[in-house]
């Protein structure tokens, strides 16, 4: 069971939140005064500013790819895996909404006319939830088979 597609699925969700620890999520640069500021998932950083940690996009990604890495191994139990989904839905949900609280607190920082930039940080945690959705379709549909057998029986 552990060769199905909603595994390849959840790998790959568990490898997008992992990268999205690792890449940058906003950017913005004043033409003005020359000032940058760019937001990772632990700190939003700048040229001329203070920084502040953002520890909580960080951790939340992290914790979403160990709940996917966690659920590929509960093939035995699918009602698991679906809680388990629902959990990574609402871990990932909240990656993106700090995203955004930390991106909005960034652009007050510096020139608030500029928008910022969004960079691929910033889109993994929506092809994550993507590949979960996908992921629980897949798993749905094997408990119907698996109980479609045993009325068989």
């Amino acid at each position: 069971m552990i060769q199905r597609i909603q595994s390849v699925f959840l790998l790959l969700l568990a490898l997008a939140m992992i990268s999205v620890a690792f890449l940058p999520i906003w950017s913005k640069t004043d033409p003005t005064s020359g000032q940058t500021l760019t937001m990772t998932a632990w700190q939003l950083t700048g040229t001329g500013v203070t920084s502040m940690a953002t520890y909580a996009i960080g951790a939340l990604a992290l914790a979403s790819a160990a709940v996917a890495l966690f659920e590929i191994f509960q093939f035995r139990n699918r009602f698991n895996q679906l809680k388990l989904g629902a959990l990574n839905l609402l871990l990932i949900s909240a990656t993106l909404g700090a995203s955004f609280y930390y991106s909005s607190v960034g652009e007050q920082m510096l020139n608030v006319k500029i928008p910022g930039d969004f960079e691929a940080g910033f889109y993994l945690p929506t092809l994550a939830l993507l590949l979960n959705l996908l992921a629980n379709r897949f798993i749905r549909s094997d408990e119907k088979l698996v109980r479609s057998m045993d009325r068989l029986r």
